[in-house]
């Protein structure tokens, strides 16, 4: 059974940086693919990137691509998404997903997995 597990949210200023984790089990990364997503209170889940499982090839969600970088570990299982310069406007839970198929998680957002989320909340 797949289970994904995210880490590394909290409270910081604007301009602060913040790496969330995504730690997968039950499934290798080198055929899994792996999106962060993210919802802020009355808005609409938004698609921030998504890394393959094959050939780790990366797809951005609309205007995430700058302030963000999504990388992988394959050897720890585990995918990142590195977040800069924060604004308040990023406040949100942050979730990963996954599914071996990165049309499913990507285009169609329909994963067979999804994390528990965590909280990432900007201000000064």
């Amino acid at each position: 059974q797949v289970q994904l597990v995210e880490s590394g949210g909290g409270l910081v200023q604007p301009g602060s940086s913040l790496r969330l984790s995504c730690a997968a089990s039950g499934v290798t990364l080198d055929g899994y693919a792996i999106g962060w997503f993210r919802q802020a209170p009355g808005k609409k889940r938004e698609e921030i990137a998504c890394i393959s499982g094959s050939e780790g090839t990366i797809y951005w969600g609309d205007s995430m691509q700058g302030r963000f970088t999504i990388s992988r570990d394959v050897a720890k299982n585990t995918v990142y998404l590195q977040m800069n310069n924060l604004e308040p406007e990023d406040t949100a839970v942050y979730y990963c997903a996954g599914d071996r198929s990165p049309f499913r998680l990507w285009i169609l957002v329909t994963p067979d997995c999804w994390g528990q989320g965590t909280q990432v909340t900007v201000s000064s």
